[in-house]
């Protein structure tokens, strides 16, 4: 391939070289028939084998029941299924727990607002959200209790999931999704934006258990309703089949490097790499999230004590290809976002670039 560089973006992200390879592939053919993959039907036999492969592995790659789970592929991002999840599930009436740990769990939280009782049953906003809540206060008759896996923004991650008893538990995972090995059946439903850590932008990836999806609203428009998306596996209209397509190269990338476990043990490797550098120059960098057993494998984020000196090291970051390390706008600092696909060897170079900086500029 051509000159790669280090890309710490957030979203749309790194992809793994083989599967931009493959994807190109795919792009100019698909199995011999004469046609690109933007081309061929959804209907057709060759789409329909990525469609139902990428279904099954995923709930493979998740070691999901595919009798009591089911993939959804939707569009609109996350940011459509914090509106579309409330319509599904609540009424006038019918409450739901939010625990706010970040920026993107407020706004599923505001969206909720317009379909039912949506509650905050936690909030970390007072800590500018540093931490995690450790906490919350459960609704009795709660229809599920949603938290957000890991705030991309200010570089948090769940480890240990809040138990919630037998009320479902529902999480957008858009920025750490198969980063990691969790019990992914302790979720009635869990979903997230592909560009992050499994795909281009364009496709939704939502895992449901089945018997929650039967409890779901049933006055609401088909094109809204997840029951539809169910019923249909998602052909219901045309999916967004090159998006699709990308997911389920990736997934076989995953299932070659050895799964989740060898997938995660790579990424607390990269991510400490970072942390430790970050840690032995404090104060000169100031880690946003101090609790250690908070902080992200994903999104590290950081301060410079002296907040001149960003533009500098941001262009020399620039100079020795890396890009991306701007933290989010309503932030502020720096952030890189170290996802599944990012090669160790990036974050090594990175580290190295932090500490040369502060020798020459503490």
């Amino acid at each position: 391939m051509s000159h790669r560089i280090l890309n710490f973006s957030a979203g749309p992200a790194i992809l793994p070289e083989p599967v931009l390879a493959e994807a190109a592939d795919g792009v100019r053919e698909i199995n011999g028939s004469g046609m690109s993959l933007l081309e061929v039907s959804h209907r057709g036999k060759d789409y329909e084998a990525i469609h139902a492969d990428a279904e099954s592995r995923l709930l493979k790659t998740l070691s999901l029941n595919p009798e009591e789970y089911a993939t959804l592929f939707l569009q609109g991002g996350a940011s459509q299924q914090f509106a579309m999840l409330a319509q599904n599930f609540l009424k006038p009436g019918v409450s739901a727990d939010y625990i706010v740990s970040g920026d993107w769990g407020a706004k599923a939280l505001s969206e909720a607002k317009f379909y039912g009782d949506a509650r905050e049953a936690a909030s970390s906003k007072g800590e500018k959200y540093s931490e995690l809540p450790r906490s919350f206060t459960r609704t009795p008759g709660a229809r599920y209790v949603h938290i957000t896996t890991n705030n991309t923004i200010e570089g948090t991650e769940y480890f240990d999931l809040p138990e919630t008893g037998e009320t479902p538990l529902v999480a957008d995972t858009s920025s750490d999704f198969l980063a990691l090995r969790r019990d992914y059946s302790k979720f009635a439903f869990l979903y997230g934006g592909a560009q992050k850590n499994v795909g281009p932008a364009g496709v939704v990836l939502a895992v449901a258990r089945k018997s929650f999806l039967a409890e779901a609203n049933t006055d609401i428009p088909k094109i809204y309703s997840y029951k539809t998306f169910l019923d249909n596996r998602s052909l219901y209209n045309t999916p967004p089949t090159f998006a699709i397509y990308v997911v389920g190269l990736v997934l076989k990338w995953i299932e070659s490097e050895g799964g989740l476990e060898a997938i995660e043990v790579r990424n607390k490797r990269k991510a400490a790499i970072l942390y430790n550098a970050l840690d032995e120059l404090t104060p000169f960098y100031g880690p946003t999230v101090t609790n250690k057993s908070d902080r992200s494998l994903m999104n590290v984020t950081w301060r410079l004590a002296d907040e001149s000196l960003e533009p500098e090291l941001l262009a020399e970051a620039k100079k020795a290809g890396m890009d991306g390390l701007k933290g989010h706008r309503s932030v502020g600092g720096f952030r890189a976002s170290i996802y599944n696909a990012f090669p160790e060897k990036g974050v090594q170079a990175l580290a190295d670039l932090l500490r040369d900086f502060a020798g020459r500029k503490g």
